[in-house]
């Protein structure tokens, strides 16, 4: 195949906030194709450093110099606040302003795009699906909304025919895409600064589905409520073919036996009236049923089951979902993204079944205000599956405060559920506390979407001292 080309006026672009995971991503493939990449972030990373060894500039601030007069375009994520100076810039030079999925639906031009979406799993599965196709020697590029290992692997332009994306419904940004093959893994309510209602929810994701080009497929999770409801709403689209998978009988693809073996998981399901038996890198029933669904997606378009299915078993996580830390003085830590309560539930469940008699001690960092004010009771009632956790202040990220909206709603909530909570306002004490608490043989997870990941790293030094 002829290789696709650069989007319209993406030969000379600038991304504000161009370290962010959607941002990155589509900077790298943009630099890999051959445009001259410019950006700025609020601070250095190791993303930003990998981006600059692919020849992109990355200015540090936010400043109206760093806009070049010749920069072709202006990316922006929904993030990004309309008094950024570099925004007011580009309005005073005439440089058109670009949303990042309108840059991303571009460079899907041409290809065969798997968009991954729902509520949870967007990463795990997008990811699943990298990895997979790459170990086949399919070359597919891809977005992923989270690094694989080393920083910068979150994207890559391929050479295949192929791109597979993680699809964010969060600001409807996935209405953008035409993919051959969409995946609608859950759907539930969440990003409540756009959503004001499940039927919201739902609404958005019908919208999203009958963006699937005619003849196209729509893998959908059986006996999840809200993906079930989704696919009942799309069932008579013209030209759209349904695939359900998940444990019940009536799934298209049917999962029949989810054995844990550790920090992995042994599945087994029957496809097209075949039974395949794969191993899924990473514990707990939920990135089982994610690892299914990748493989419902990579049949769907023509890859043979059995290939995948053994092609599956090379992932082995992406950064934050579950990933290992590192051990020290007989203690495990384990980084966690989970940030809704149903992803808490589902990686404190894995966790639990991983850990046999093992202590599990939790440092919880709440994310968003709006986040907190809709589900803190339900976040506490998750944290009871713990045998101890520490709750830190909530990281606002791009919220301000809500007057009255603090992590004492979770705590509350987690206390009256029986759990053992303790509040923690200094991060920086979080390493002594936790060495404090924890005993050989234990597990400390760091659950949350802000920067308590960077605790990991602090907690297992403390430890070995």
């Amino acid at each position: 195949m002829t290789p696709p080309g650069l989007p319209n006026a993406m030969e000379r672009p600038h991304f504000i906030g161009i370290g962010g995971a959607g941002m990155s991503g589509i900077a790298k493939i943009l630099a890999q194709r051959g445009a001259k990449v410019a950006g700025s972030d609020a601070r250095d990373s190791e993303t930003a450093q990998a981006l600059r060894a692919h020849g992109a500039t990355v200015h540090i601030g936010h400043a109206a110099a760093h806009l070049a007069a010749d920069s072709t375009c202006v990316v922006v994520s929904s993030a990004i606040r309309s008094d950024n100076p570099e925004l007011a810039r580009a309005a005073e030079l005439g440089i058109p302003v670009v949303h990042r999925s309108d840059a991303l639906a571009g460079l899907m031009d041409g290809l065969r795009p798997i968009a991954v979406a729902g509520t949870h799993g967007k990463t795990t599965t997008t990811s699943m699906l990298a990895v997979s196709l790459s170990a086949l020697g399919l070359d597919p590029s891809y977005a992923i909304g989270g690094d694989l290992d080393a920083p910068g692997s979150n994207a890559h332009h391929g050479e295949g025919d192929i791109f597979v994306a993680e699809a964010d419904e969060s600001d409807r940004s996935f209405h953008k895409y035409t993919p051959q093959v969409a995946i609608i893994l859950n759907a539930e309510l969440d990003h409540h600064a756009n959503y004001a209602s499940v039927e919201e929810i739902y609404e958005s994701f019908e919208t999203f589905v009958a963006k699937v080009v005619p003849g196209g497929t729509l893998v959908v999770a059986h006996g999840q409520a809200g993906a079930a409801e989704i696919a009942a709403r799309v069932a008579g689209n013209e030209g759209l073919r349904v695939v359900t998978y998940g444990e019940e009988e009536a799934a298209d693809v049917r999962i029949t036996k989810i054995t844990p073996r550790g920090l992995t998981s042994e599945v087994t399901v029957v496809i097209d009236g075949r039974m395949l038996t794969f191993t899924v890198s990473v514990p707990g029933r939920h990135y089982a049923h994610n690892a299914v669904a990748a493989l419902a997606a990579g049949v769907a378009l023509g890859i043979p089951a059995h290939n995948l299915a053994s092609a599956l078993g090379k992932y082995t996580g992406v950064k934050r979902r579950l990933q290992l830390k590192g051990e020290a003085a007989g203690v495990q830590v384990i980084d966690s993204y989970a940030h809704h309560p149903t992803e808490m539930n589902a990686d404190l469940e894995a966790i639990r079944g991983a850990a046999g008699d093992s202590r599990i001690l939790v440092v919880f960092q709440p994310h968003l205000f709006s986040r907190t004010q809709e589900l803190g009771k339900e976040m506490g009632q998750a944290l009871a599956l713990a045998d101890a956790a520490l709750v830190l202040d909530i990281y606002p990220a791009r919220e301000d405060p809500i007057p009255g909206i603090t992590s004492e709603i979770i705590i509350a909530s987690a206390r009256a559920a029986g759990a053992d909570v303790t509040a923690e306002h200094e991060k920086d004490a979080v390493a002594d506390v936790i060495a404090g608490m924890a005993k050989p043989g234990d597990l400390v997870l760091t659950m949350g979407a802000g920067d308590v990941t960077d605790l990991g790293p602090q907690i297992l030094a403390r430890l070995s001292s």
